[in-house]
């Protein structure tokens, strides 16, 4: 008689049973070592530095920290960067839920209304800015045309007030979309049996959406708040073709800030240390932002809990 089996089976579950090995991350850990980790040193110790792009670096402590220390548009560039951040935050995040939960439903011509829409997520960030820039040109472009509406000369980007709307705008007409997707894909992983209960208890669509929906979609809230810091923190393509951080400074964003220094000026020392304080500042508030909305204990098959 054969005897009963009295060990755990490898089939039978738990919770590291199927889980890959380390071997299966290895190549995406090497990639990310040698282009994310590697050149980050490196700009950490060039920011020590004194460099024009030609010979060697030279030591110079801290002189390129103390250079941004005094440095009034270092800081007003810094000012810059977090208020369109706020903006973007603030503008892309409602826009996208309401789309997101909305191209979630069964509405008649859905598909493809959503299909368009998504349309500027598939063009570059300069395609778009080089687009925008020909529509607001303030002779042959939209403000031209319309000027009993935009008043003055029609050029928008000629005050810092235009400027920061319009850097607004095209970075909310590009990116919503990207976020929009996010929240489509969560909306229709909600349990249809929660909107079926809260119907017997006679919720409407309102109170259903607030009382379900928006709690449901907490995660992604916060994935999508993340990468909405990041890239606001980050934006640098759109400025350099719409404004070139002008007029004068007005909208001279740390990035363009960056690219200024080590590009225009070869003052890679420069440039080095604003780099490194971009990276510190987006991955403390990305931090800040996982710690505080609990995010890093949530299950992921578990939206809003």
């Amino acid at each position: 008689m054969k005897r009963p089996t009295t060990g755990r089976s490898r089939h039978s579950g738990g919770p590291n049973v199927g889980r890959p090995g380390f071997a299966w991350a290895l190549p995406a850990t090497i990639f990310f070592a040698l282009f994310a980790i590697v050149p980050l040193i490196g700009v950490a110790v060039m920011s020590f530095t004194s460099w024009s792009g030609l010979g060697s670096p030279e030591f110079n402590g801290l002189d390129n920290w103390n250079k941004l220390l005094g440095d009034k548009v270092m800081m007003q560039s810094l000012w810059l960067s977090a208020l369109l951040t706020l903006l973007g935050v603030v503008i892309q995040t409602p826009l996208s839920i309401l789309l997101g939960v909305w191209a979630a439903g069964q509405q008649k011509n859905r598909a493809v209304l959503s299909a368009i829409y998504f349309i500027p997520l598939l063009l570059s960030s300069a395609a778009v800015s080089v687009l925008w820039r020909a529509l607001l040109d303030p002779n042959f472009g939209i403000p031209g045309q319309l000027a009993g509406i935009f008043g003055g000369d029609g050029n928008l980007l000629g005050s810092q007030a235009g400027a920061i709307a319009v850097l607004t705008f095209v970075g909310a007409w590009q990116f919503t979309p990207l976020h929009t997707l996010l929240y489509q894909g969560a909306a229709r992983s909600v349990p249809p049996v929660l909107y079926q209960a809260a119907e017997i208890d006679g919720a409407g669509t309102m109170r259903k959406f607030f009382s379900i929906t928006l709690p449901q979609l907490r995660n992604t809230i916060v994935t999508s708040g993340i990468l909405m810091v990041v890239g606001g923190l980050t934006t640098f393509d759109t400025v350099l073709i719409l404004t070139k951080g002008g007029p004068g400074t007005d909208t001279t964003i740390t990035p363009y800030y960056m690219y200024r220094k080590a590009f225009q000026s070869f003052d890679f020392g420069v440039g080095s240390a604003i780099a490194l304080v971009l990276v510190v500042i987006a991955t403390a508030i990305s931090l800040i932002m996982v710690r505080a909305t609990g995010y890093d204990k949530m299950n992921s098959a578990q939206e809003g809990i």
